[in-house]
C-alpha cells in the first residue's frame, strides 16, 4: 500500500509507547519509527485531578522518562513521541482492573451510561528544530509548548464520549471471560471484541483506541516534521 505520509528530510520518529494500536496507526501512515519504552512506572492520578489533566501529565511524564535516555545524533533530528489514555466516568479514573472480578465492577459501571475517553500526546523535539506552530493549530488544539531542558516540549489532548448498550450481567461476563479485559483501562477493548459493547461513539474513534490521529497529523505537518506522501 502506498504511504499516507512521509517524514521531512533530517528527522526520525521515536515512539515511547509499547501499545500495538499506536505503532499499527503509525504503521497505517507509512512512516518509519523505531520503539524507546520507558523503564519508569506511570505517575497516579493526584486527588482532585481532573482526567484530562491526568492524562496529560501522564504523556509528558512518559516522554521525558524516554528523552533523557536518547543518545545525540548528528545526522538525525529525534521526534519522540508519548502518549496515554483514560477511562473517566462521574469525574472518576477507571485505570486497569485488577482481577476479573474488578474487571466486571468496572464494565457494571459503564453499562447503559455514557463515559469520556481522553488521550493525551506529548512530542519532544530538540530545541531548534522544527518550525512555529500555525497561528490557525495552536488555539484550535490548545497546544501547550514550553522548553524542558533541551526539549522543545508539545502537549496536546482529545475528548471522546462512549456509550455503551445496557447488556446484562451475563453478557458482561461472558467478556471478562475472553480475557481481553485484562490490561485494558476502563476494563475494555473498542478495537476488539469489546467493540459489541458500544452503542455509539461521540468523537474520534481513534482518540479512543489510544491515539488522536487527526491532531497528532495536523500538528506535525505544521511543525515541517511530517508531510503528505508526494508532496
Amino acid at each position: 500500500m502506498r504511504p499516507l505520509f512521509r517524514l521531512s528530510a533530517g528527522y526520525e520518529l521515536v515512539l515511547a509507547s509499547g501499545s500495538p494500536r499506536r505503532r499499527q496507526f503509525l504503521n497505517e501512515w507509512g512512516i518509519p519509527f523505531r520503539l524507546a519504552l520507558a523503564s519508569t512506572e506511570e505517575p497516579r492520578p493526584m486527588p482532585g485531578e481532573l482526567p484530562e489533566a491526568y492524562t496529560r501529565r501522564a504523556a509528558v511524564a512518559k516522554a521525558l522518562a524516554v528523552g533523557r535516555t536518547l543518545p545525540p545524533k548528528a545526522s538525525q533530528k529525534p521526534v519522540l513521541l508519548a502518549a496515554d489514555t483514560v477511562v473517566a466516568i462521574g469525574g472518576d479514573i477507571l485505570g486497569k482492573p485488577e482481577n476479573p472480578a474488578h474487571a466486571l465492577t468496572m464494565l457494571e459501571r459503564l453499562s447503559g451510561a455514557s463515559h469520556e475517553v481522553i488521550s493525551a500526546v506529548c512530542l519532544l523535539l530538540p530545541a531548534q528544530s522544527a518550525g512555529p506552530l500555525s497561528a490557525s493549530t495552536l488555539p484550535e488544539l490548545h497546544v501547550e509548548e514550553t522548553v524542558a531542558g533541551s526539549f522543545r516540549m508539545l502537549s496536546f489532548s482529545d475528548v471522546s464520549r462512549v456509550v455503551f448498550h445496557h447488556w446484562p450481567r451475563p453478557v458482561l461476563q461472558a467478556y471478562v471471560n475472553t480475557g481481553e479485559p485484562s490490561d485494558k483501562a476502563g476494563a475494555y477493548a473498542i478495537q476488539g471484541q469489546g467493540a459489541v459493547l458500544v452503542e455509539r461513539v461521540e468523537g474520534s474513534w481513534s482518540t479512543v483506541v489510544g491515539l488522536p490521529v487527526t491532531p497528532l497529523a495536523q500538528v506535525m505537518i505544521s511543525l515541517g516534521i511530517m508531510q503528505p506522501y508526494g508532496a
